[in-house]
């Protein structure tokens, strides 16, 4: 009991997390993404939860016009999403996976982000033909400077 009442009193149940709850994550992803999108009512999530794996697939499809928004610049605006989505996750003591499909299933809008992002890697990009590069001829003399040891 604590004499000074004018000083607030945390909730007894304060700070105690409940293992069973888990995050809205159709509610939360639609709260993320229909800003995003030109016509909200296309958007589609489809949400799996595995309770024994601790693990959540989120899949969601939106009309292939909208991808641009969705992506943002250097798709900062669905980093800023999944980042949102797995700090819900982590709270519940949970991973989750968030999978992107266009709705006519043809070209990248069929992928999930995860294969998109492997198909836009270095490695994966086809050469080009650039013009020739010499390797860096190492036959030149080049006069090093002198480092003289200090004395004292």
């Amino acid at each position: 009991m604590f004499l000074n009442r004018s000083v607030p009193q945390p909730h007894p149940n304060a700070g105690i997390i409940s293992s069973k709850a888990s995050p809205d994550y159709v509610g939360l992803v639609k709260f993320l993404m229909q800003p995003f999108l030109e016509s909200p009512e296309t958007l589609s999530i489809d949400c799996e939860i595995s309770q024994t794996l601790k693990r959540v697939w989120i899949r969601i499809a939106f009309e292939s016009q909208d991808k641009g928004k969705v992506f943002g610049r250097g798709g900062r605006n669905i980093q800023a999403i999944r980042t949102v989505i797995a700090a819900a996750a982590e709270f519940a003591g949970e991973s989750v996976y968030l999978d992107m499909y266009g709705s006519n299933g043809l070209g990248r809008e069929g992928m999930s982000s995860d294969e998109d992002q492997q198909e836009r890697s270095p490695s994966a990009i086809s050469k080009a033909p650039s013009p020739e590069i010499k390797p860096r001829d190492t036959t030149v003399n080049i006069p090093r400077p002198i480092v003289k040891p200090r004395t004292r």
